[in-house]
């Protein structure tokens, strides 16, 4: 394992925690093109998947799930892209990223060039997204 210190996922929140719990954050990254995304964080510094037990990947893929499923409900996305990416931050994280037709890279991942989409608005202020998805969250999930 790397040194947590050079972590920014050990060192940050990585953007503005919504919910956590012992083991997890959700928290929502400030991208204006995707002003919707979210980050599933494990909280313990740990590199692979597979470095968990199975108890503890089950809860993190549930924690994924019902934050795509949150996003679903409140956003009404036309699909949800789940990654989970780490070759820059080796710190499990996932990425769970409301995707809308007039977005700037739609079809194509969002590190694809850009398209002539336009920058998605969320349909109300970003602090009644924050609790929103802290409300749903926070019933989904367990402490």
């Amino acid at each position: 394992m790397s040194d947590t210190n050079d972590c920014e996922l050990c060192s940050t929140p990585g953007g503005t925690v919504l919910w956590s719990n012992a083991r997890l954050r959700v928290v929502r990254v400030d991208d204006r093109d995707y002003p919707g995304f979210l980050r599933v964080i494990w909280q313990a510094h740990v590199r692979e998947m597979s470095d968990l037990d199975a108890t503890q990947r089950a809860g993190l893929l549930d924690a994924v799930f019902a934050t795509e499923r949150v996003l679903i409900d409140l956003l009404h996305p036309d699909k949800v892209n789940l990654a989970s990416l780490g070759n820059m931050t080796p710190h499990i994280h996932w990425h769970v990223i409301p995707r809308f037709r007039s977005d700037p890279h739609f079809p194509d991942p969002v590190w694809a060039a850009r398209r002539a989409g336009t920058a998605v608005a969320l349909p109300m202020p970003v602090a009644d997204y924050e609790r929103a998805v802290t409300r749903a969250l926070a019933q989904a999930m367990p402490a």
